[in-house]
């Protein structure tokens, strides 16, 4: 039986979120975030600075495209897709650290966090159901 000590912890070792993703990125940590879903997905929009791998091409593309020791994160829809569990499998069999960002591109979008399309960045929203959003102050 798993004690509770080891499986938040691997859990945590596994997943990141929406918000630590996004500090990372700030802080200039080296990773690369890869979007799995499929084309029409990408082109409405995405995660700024995201890569676009399907999952069913990261097998063929990964190897290619992604320097092995390189940190993966790996992203889909929402926490109703498990397109990134599947291209962290993926990912992980080719060896890569890979650690999927819970929420996906869902909750990145709620949470206000920088999203573009082929035209551009898109307005950044923010979601009082999934973070404290206070007004501005007035000065």
């Amino acid at each position: 039986m798993i004690d509770a000590l080891t499986y938040f912890s691997t859990k945590l070792a596994l997943e990141t979120d929406a918000s630590d993703v996004y500090a990372a990125q700030k802080a200039g940590e080296e990773f690369v975030l890869v979007d799995v879903r499929g084309d029409e997905a990408w082109a409405q929009g995405r995660v700024q600075g995201a890569v676009h791998m399907p999952y069913r091409e990261i097998a063929e593309r990964g190897p290619r495209e992604i320097p092995q020791g390189t940190s993966v994160v790996v992203y889909c829809w929402s926490p109703g897709c498990n397109a990134g569990a599947k291209g962290a499998v993926e990912f992980a069999k080719l060896g890569y650290a890979v650690r999927e960002m819970i929420g996906g591109y869902e909750y990145w979008v709620r949470e206000g966090q920088p999203t573009e399309n082929d035209e551009g960045p898109l307005p950044r929203v923010f979601d009082a159901q999934v973070m404290v959003v206070r007004a501005p102050v007035a000065g």
